[in-house]
């Protein structure tokens, strides 16, 4: 079965090169060219277009930025569209609202292709190591022949039920990251404006109950102040709003995430949107020096 992978960014690359190095038959395109050699290198044939990949693959995974970058791709409202996805599977592995998947995964079928979600949790690091986490929704069949497909990049996929399900569980699972990172990054600050120890900081944080894959990196970050990209501020500000979106619809409260909000719109504003998330340190940071002006 050949497959089509299109979107190479900061999680895309190292996802399409776990399948690659896995020896999947894969074709791939991406609208940056610098970011096709590597998948070149390991042995994955490069489209010179989107049409290109969708005439070549049965299934086509979409990793990219947002609903623009989808519909442009997939020739959304026009013609091209049911050319692109009839008797194909369509794996949208991004963040976009559900509301938007429902009915994406709507007009697909409709166009006599299969719609599978398949978002996934986990950060760049995770997405080198094949340890990602999917979160499946479609119709069984589709679902059944893409899940063994995914082994390659994720070490877990889990089975959410029908479309929209699948963004749906991606959102709760990033309500807990997001408002668990700030919370971090807020304690860092809190014992670096009282003079102690960081190291000894960060040791006891591993050392704790509360320690955690995420945890370990994250106070790393903060500790070094190193604010290498895993995932962006501008990522992670898109994630949140799309939660706070869906809690909004469906009368949800949602009073942490929505301190989160703001925060992370403060460090976008401070100029810090491509740092990674743990960089939500820098409004912290704005707040307690505006405060003691």
């Amino acid at each position: 079965m050949q497959i089509g992978f299109i979107g190479l960014g900061v999680m895309g690359q190292p996802m399409a090169l776990n399948l690659a190095r896995a020896g999947t038959p894969l074709i791939v395109w991406n609208r940056s060219e610098d970011r096709l050699e590597p998948l070149r290198s390991a042995g994955a044939s490069v489209a010179k277009s989107p049409e290109e990949v969708f005439r070549q693959a049965d299934v086509v995974i979409l990793m990219l930025a947002d609903d623009e970058a989808i519909n442009t791709v997939l020739g959304r409202g026009t013609p091209q569209f049911g050319t692109h996805v009839a008797g194909r599977i369509v794996v949208h592995m991004g963040t976009t609202s559900p509301e938007y998947s429902r009915e994406l995964g709507a007009e697909i079928r409709t166009a006599g292709g299969d719609y599978v979600e398949a978002p996934v949790s986990g950060s760049r690091k995770p997405a080198e190591a094949g340890q990602l986490v999917a979160m499946l929704a479609g119709e069984s069949a589709a679902v059944e022949t893409v899940r063994p497909l995914l082994a390659p990049m994720c070490h877990e996929t889990m089975l959410c039920g029908p479309v929209p399900n699948g963004l749906l569980m991606k959102l709760a699972v990033n309500l807990f990251l997001i408002t668990t990172v700030t919370g971090l990054a807020e304690a860092a600050h809190f014992a670096e404006r009282h003079g102690l120890d960081m190291q000894q900081f960060r040791s006891i944080v591993d050392a704790g109950q509360m320690a955690s894959g995420v945890s370990r990196v994250k106070v790393l970050k903060l500790v070094n102040r190193d604010f290498e990209v895993q995932a962006s501020i501008t990522d992670v500000l898109k994630n949140n709003r799309l939660i706070a979106e869906a809690a909004r619809e469906a009368k949800v409260a949602s009073p942490l995430l929505d301190i989160c909000y703001a925060l992370y719109g403060e460090t976008l504003a401070l100029g810090h949107g491509r740092a990674d998330m743990a960089a939500v340190v820098r409004a912290i940071e704005a707040r307690t020096d505006s405060s003691g002006a």
